[in-house]
């Protein structure tokens, strides 16, 4: 049960940060246990990664669906370009669907832990 920081992010998530202390398991130099215990917390005011590449996918199929609207109050003469938006927005859709589904996971993973401790 050595101990490390843990940086929190504004969307709540979080990683392990510097190793901190060593516990009293351990006696040799320079190895840890392989436990990991929070010694501070320190909060973040940026988004996690996963969040970031989420909110940029949302920000991609949110300008494609501008894209579309405005080429359909032009007229009909964008049709193949109206098409291939619509292909890219589906795409996107599925992508940032995953991605949500695999912060959940996560999640859920670290929540079944906790509870298990």
């Amino acid at each position: 049960m050595c101990y490390y920081d843990n940086y929190q992010f504004a969307c709540r998530d979080w990683k392990w940060g510097n190793f901190k202390m060593h516990c009293q398991k351990e006696f040799r130099t320079g190895e840890t246990c392989g436990m990991k215990m929070i010694y501070q917390t320190i909060p973040l005011a940026d988004k996690c990664t996963h969040c970031e590449r989420i909110e940029k996918k949302k920000r991609r199929r949110e300008k494609a669906l501008s894209d579309i609207a405005r080429w359909e109050r032009e007229g009909g003469k964008f049709r193949a370009s109206i098409e291939k938006a619509w292909e890219d927005v589906r795409g996107l859709e599925a992508e940032i669907t995953a991605m949500v589904a695999e912060k959940d996971r996560r999640y859920a993973t670290i929540g079944n832990t906790r509870r298990a401790a």
